[in-house]
């Protein structure tokens, strides 16, 4: 099964949300509306919560985990991502807080109490150490992630294009399980 309780909490979805048979969502998640979970990627809430904004795609083999709290880390972190998020295949974020319009290249990985700020493209297969801030309005790459350049409009234009090309994706998907 692909969703799954633990501690006695189920994930909440919101409308029209799509998790492949293949992904796991376990715990304390939250997937605001129109989301989509591709195959083998992991929703693991069960030490923190996982907060994830609307039309967000998490795509093949991606892995989205908390840093629990202990005596290194009182609060711990929670894993927060904004709206209109497209996480590429095989991502790794852990504990860390994600804004909205982002791209978040393939293999890349995104670590505690990192930040990244709305309106981002990560590129693929690059490492944001833990308490990192990426700056809006930029292409950060490398690793560790580097400000690159400015973003272009058109590339700023193409966060909601691509979200909504998710949303018509799992649309599609949704369509025929009915």
């Amino acid at each position: 099964m692909s969703i799954r309780i633990y501690n006695k909490t189920l994930p909440q979805c919101g409308s029209r949300v799509f998790i492949d048979p293949s992904a796991v969502v376990i715990g304390d998640v939250h997937l605001g509306d129109d989301c989509s979970v591709w195959p083998q990627a992991v929703i693991r809430g069960d030490m923190h919560s996982i907060r994830i904004g609307a039309r967000t795609s998490v795509q093949d083999g991606s892995v989205l985990h908390i840093t629990h709290a202990g005596p290194f880390n009182p609060q711990g972190y929670p894993l927060t991502i904004g709206e209109d998020v497209t996480i590429g295949h095989q991502v790794l974020l852990h504990g860390c807080s994600i804004g909205s319009r982002i791209l978040i290249g393939m293999g890349s990985i995104v670590m505690d109490g990192a930040r990244i700020d709305d309106d981002v493209v990560l590129g693929a297969g690059s490492l944001v150490p833990p308490g990192k801030h990426l700056l809006s309005g930029y292409l950060y790459m490398g690793r560790p992630a580097q400000q690159v350049r400015a973003l272009t409009e058109d590339e700023m234009a193409f966060f909601t294009y691509g979200a909504g090309n998710y949303v018509r994706l799992k649309e599609s998907y949704l369509a025929q399980e009915e």
